[in-house]
């Protein structure tokens, strides 16, 4: 009697293959730098609570070159994170209707676009005014 070898289906670069899993897959990857973000605010926060000799320190470190050049990686990241996440909402979202008639994809994204800059530009002003 024979033995057949069960089939194993490879795994390799399977997202590479279809422009949609591709585009999907550079949108997950970007999580990972809002994630890291997420960590440097948190060490600040972390230098906030040990006192202004330790605050002071990370606000120096935060004026490196290296922090900026990884400051403006994680703005781009970030940014496509933002604009992809809005172009996928109308896709996930359940059909919304106002007056009777249903809302487009554009307005959708463009919606969520504007409420996202408008949230980033009040954080800006609230930030820079603290600053100040």
């Amino acid at each position: 009697m024979s033995k057949r070898r069960p089939y194993v289906r490879s795994m390799d670069g399977w997202w590479k293959k279809n422009p949609f899993f591709v585009e999907y897959m550079i949108h997950e990857s970007t999580a990972l730098f809002v994630a890291a973000y997420a960590f440097v605010l948190l060490v600040g926060l972390i230098r906030l609570g040990q006192g202004e000799a330790a605050w002071n320190g990370w606000l120096e470190a935060m004026k490196s070159p290296l922090s900026l050049v990884f400051h403006l990686a994680f703005l781009v990241a970030i940014a496509y994170h933002t604009y992809s996440w809005f172009v996928i909402m109308p896709k996930t979202l359940p059909p919304i209707i106002v007056g009777g008639k249903r809302v487009g994809p554009a307005a959708i994204t463009g919606g969520g676009l504007l409420a996202a800059v408008v949230a980033s530009i009040a954080m800006l002003a609230l930030v820079w005014r603290i600053a100040l």
